[in-house]
């Protein structure tokens, strides 16, 4: 049975974070799994690195559901697949800039629209800690996995009380002055990047706050990430940038399909081929 799928210019994607036992690794998958796009941008931080050195670290058949479904979109969609190198991905640093047959793993990209430009990049390159405190950086990581865990149990209890989700981290970031300081001097570090590179937008990631807002005649994005946030930054075919959460996707998914308009693009898995595949059994332990 042929399945709905939305389709864009261009999709902006980033901390997913692989391998992070928080990672919503199932809700992306199904994001992708019901999209199409003629390009796919890959915002760092997919695979996080960091967590997988870790004996807790955990690698479902959802995580490596999603890179099959990365690797189909390029081999049967067509699909451009740009990779943002990430501070959690790093690793790929050594090897960069690296080319394949519908996959660019790179620095940065320039995205242009509607007569506009546009620099992504990951935005690590801005944050002090993580470019020159690798331990500190290491060190605030586990802490933000420990809150996580906090929060799981937390949401755990409301869910039982019939209550709504509710994120501490980022509750912490807007009311702790130091966090809302940090993500003010981000931002305004970009928007300078922007303004020196000649682009009227900027869009990143890295620090799991999704935004989309005017900054200096800037045109600032955020694309958030797939832990708390679950946004993505699509492009529509009229070119506009729109930021995307994980529940309005589904709203529009559900009133497409009932609307009767079938798209003329199949969901990566309803191919027989996609079936075939399979992973070696260590990565889906």
């Amino acid at each position: 049975m042929k399945k709905t799928t939305l389709e864009y210019k261009t999709i902006i994607i980033s901390d997913v974070h692989l391998g992070m036992r928080d990672s919503k690794a199932k809700e992306i998958s199904h994001f992708l799994k019901h999209t199409h796009c003629e390009k796919l941008i890959l915002n760092g931080d997919i695979i996080d690195a960091w967590s997988l050195k870790r004996r807790r670290a955990t690698w479902s058949k959802d995580c490596s559901r999603f890179i099959r479904i990365i690797l189909k979109k390029i081999e049967r969609k067509n699909t451009q697949v740009i990779y943002l190198r990430g501070n959690h991905d790093d690793i790929l640093r050594k090897f960069m800039p690296i080319h394949f047959e519908g996959l660019k793993i790179v620095e940065d990209h320039i995205l242009e629209t509607n007569g506009k430009k546009y620099l992504i990049l990951h935005g690590d390159v801005f944050d002090t800690i993580t470019s020159n405190y690798a331990i500190i950086a290491y060190l605030g990581d586990i802490g933000y996995n420990l809150l996580l865990a906090i929060n799981r149990f937390y949401n755990n209890y409301r869910t039982w009380r019939g209550k709504e989700y509710y994120s501490l981290s980022k509750s912490v970031k807007a009311k702790v002055k130091k966090a809302v300081n940090f993500i003010s001097k981000f931002e305004a570090a970009l928007v300078g990047l922007a303004k020196h590179s000649n682009c009227d937008g900027i869009i990143c990631g890295h620090i799991h706050t999704a935004e989309d807002k005017m900054l200096e005649g800037i045109h600032y994005m955020n694309s958030g990430d797939w832990v708390e946030s679950l946004t993505a930054i699509v492009e529509t075919q009229t070119g506009e940038l729109e930021l995307l959460d994980f529940p309005t996707f589904l709203t529009r998914l559900d009133e497409f399909e009932k609307s009767n308009k079938k798209s003329n693009v199949l969901p990566i898995e309803e191919e027989e081929e996609f079936r075939k595949p399979s992973l070696p059994k260590v990565l889906l332990n």
